[in-house]
């Protein structure tokens, strides 16, 4: 076993034993260097299978936030710098894999009062976010919800720098930013076909 390995293992026991990681899984690992905040223990829940890679953050920012705000299903693969931070509620579902600095957050900084400083005026509202199972989110993804329900359907994609604020269709590929469909899978053919962008309108 590496050091490395030995310390991750050693630290979530002790967190586990100590009540700080009451909702990790036994069959949870995580890296010794993950930063794992929550308000009170439960708010953060990790299932069994499910890897935290090195320095990522999983953070639940509110104590009035519910018990399981911040849930990673069993199989989860969660890549090297992710940011997952939960005001509402953030679901990851099974064999979801995220690429390295990975942003996922269903709130953003309020700054309605152009007179004091952003850092003085909490967070918003927000919504929720449910990624759906299998699906992978690519290197340097940030997945943002400001209202409602963002769901990322099963088995999509989402690529590398994109930006998503709203919700994907399973077996779907979007890109950009803001991120749109750019391939989906047509179970007619068995094919990943690409989707034509619809013609602007005139004005």
């Amino acid at each position: 076993m590496k050091p490395g390995n030995a310390i991750s293992r050693t630290r979530t026991a002790t967190m586990r034993w100590f009540g700080g990681w009451s909702g990790v899984d036994p069959g949870a690992w995580l890296h010794w260097s993950v930063d794992f905040r929550q308000c009170r223990p439960g708010q953060i829940r990790l299932g069994a299978g499910c890897v935290v890679e090195r320095s990522a953050w999983l953070n639940v920012p509110t104590p009035d936030a519910p018990d399981g705000a911040l849930t990673l299903a069993p199989g989860c693969a969660i890549g090297r710098n992710n940011v997952i931070s939960a005001k509402n509620s953030i679901r990851i579902e099974e064999a979801v894999v995220t690429g390295p600095q990975v942003l996922i957050m269903d709130h953003a900084h309020e700054f309605e009062d152009v007179e004091r400083p952003i850092l003085h005026q909490g967070v918003t509202e927000g919504g929720t976010i449910v990624v759906e199972s299998g699906c992978w989110i690519g290197f340097g993804a940030c997945v943002v919800s400001n209202r409602g329900e963002l769901r990322i359907g099963r088995n999509s994609i989402v690529a590398a720098n994109a930006v998503v604020t709203s919700s994907v269709p399973p077996r779907t590929i979007v890109a950009g930013a803001p991120a749109r469909p750019i391939r989906a899978f047509n179970e007619a053919t068995g094919l990943w076909e690409r989707v034509e962008e619809p013609c602007p309108q005139p004005r």
